[in-house]
């Protein structure tokens, strides 16, 4: 986890809430697609874009949900070709990378955002958290 600032100054703009349950991913991922590709992202890119919202929104529904509660997903592009993705859920805590063995089914979410980000984080919130990658295209 990087401690770098996470801050994308915005031409353009996106969030919006999801609920925390399994098919919300997939509505958070095509939601996402919609605003990068009305932003004109070329494919690849909005693709490193996509994987890591899709990481970060099965970790707020696995991990972050509280009943009750949504969880935001903001999107945010720069004129500097910088993606700013934050990922917000109710739940408090820290996530960390994880040391998965070959054979087990989960655990590399974070590897994965941490290996397509040039910095990426947590900010605690009042309520919960956000979990923040900065992608440079």
């Amino acid at each position: 986890m990087n401690a770098e600032s996470h801050d994308v100054n915005p031409l353009h703009g996106w969030k919006q809430r999801f609920t925390p349950v399994p098919l919300s991913i997939p509505h958070a991922r095509r939601a996402a697609d919609a605003a990068l590709r009305a932003w004109g992202l070329d494919r690849s890119s909005a693709a490193l874009v996509l994987l890591a919202v899709s990481e970060l929104a099965t970790n707020a529904v696995r991990h972050g949900r509280v009943p009750g509660r949504y969880f935001e997903v903001r999107i945010a592009y720069d004129a500097e070709k910088t993606v700013g993705v934050e990922v917000s859920d109710p739940r408090e805590g820290h996530p960390a990378l994880a040391d998965p063995t070959p054979d087990d089914e989960s655990g590399r979410g974070l590897a994965i955002v941490d290996a397509l980000a040039e910095a990426w984080g947590v900010r605690e919130r009042i309520v919960g958290k956000t979990v923040w990658a900065r992608i440079r295209l």
